[in-house]
């Protein structure tokens, strides 16, 4: 889950600042000046839910490594250090993906990929995991993850995340321009927008923007059961990652930082803000599969 909340939270804090540098250059003003512009408000929304997003997914992989404290393995110091390696490198060969970074992380149970591209990736796993599972079941939390690198999961989420950025500006510039609106019109002296647009549009966004990822973390509770099958096709059988999702079930899964919850292997309720769905729904869904 570490890797979804991560990159919520990387990319709201970036759309924030892009906006409030946009009002503080006053772009609101010019948009607004002689009332609403719907179709320069519409662009300057795209560009600014957009490049959050991208912004956010560039910093994936920094972030990651900063917020989890992941040491990349160079050299392999010992016998599991190399395992790991090994097996993420054939995971990946499999995949037909470039070898991302493989690192481990202090914590609970838990493991997550990232990255901008799939030529560009790092998977980690927490020392918890590597404990409390045995290799066949670290092995198919691995092909999760390099399931979620092969289908291109991160990139989908910032399209997914710039298109519900873009609204949000939107709808938060046009929703802060109604009560300003309201709030002046006994006023026919005043031109432009006044205090009220500027604080009710940032109330407003950020209103929208906890709104919006309900529909993000529906696509990545989605993109949960796709890398779980994707990693039953790369192990050639359901039942390695059946095992583990039972593993994790008994357990506490480590919590991984707000903005990377979505790229664990587990986290979360089947809730509407949750990056993941309850791991009973994933075994059998893993299970109807199998059947058929």
């Amino acid at each position: 889950m570490k890797r979804v909340v991560l990159f919520l939270l990387t990319n709201l804090a970036v759309m924030l600042v892009l906006s409030v540098s946009a009002r503080l250059l006053g772009v609101d003003r010019f948009l607004t000046a002689n009332g609403m512009n719907f179709g320069m408000l519409l662009v300057f929304s795209g560009l600014i839910g957009f490049g959050g997003s991208f912004i956010s997914l560039l910093m994936s992989k920094t972030m990651a490594k900063w917020s989890t404290g992941a040491e990349v393995i160079s050299q392999p110091r010992n016998a599991d250090e190399a395992w790991l390696v090994e097996t993420v490198r054939s995971l990946a060969q499999r995949a037909n993906i470039a070898m991302p970074e493989v690192a481990i992380y202090e914590g609970a149970p838990n493991a997550f990929a990232t990255g901008p591209s799939k030529s560009n990736s790092l998977v980690a796993v927490s020392t918890g995991l590597l404990q409390t599972m045995r290799r066949r079941e670290v092995e198919a939390v691995l092909a999760h993850e390099v399931a979620h690198v092969a289908n291109g999961d991160m990139v989908t989420l910032t399209l997914i995340q710039g298109v519900v950025n873009t609204f949000v500006v939107f709808l938060s510039r046009v929703a802060g321009y109604l009560v300003d609106s309201f709030l002046r019109r006994n006023d026919e002296e005043s031109s432009g927008p006044g205090i009220g647009y500027m604080i009710a549009s940032f109330v407003f966004e950020i209103i929208f923007g906890i709104l919006a990822s309900i529909v993000v973390m529906y696509f990545s509770r989605q993109r949960e059961y796709r890398a779980d099958a994707g990693a039953a096709k790369l192990l050639g059988s359901n039942a390695p990652m059946i095992d583990a999702l039972q593993v994790l079930g008994g357990r506490e899964p480590g919590e991984l930082p707000k903005n990377m919850a979505a790229s664990g292997i587990a986290g979360g309720i089947g809730s509407l803000f949750s990056s993941h769905p309850p791991l009973e729904a994933r075994i059998e869904a893993l299970r109807q599969a199998a059947r058929a």
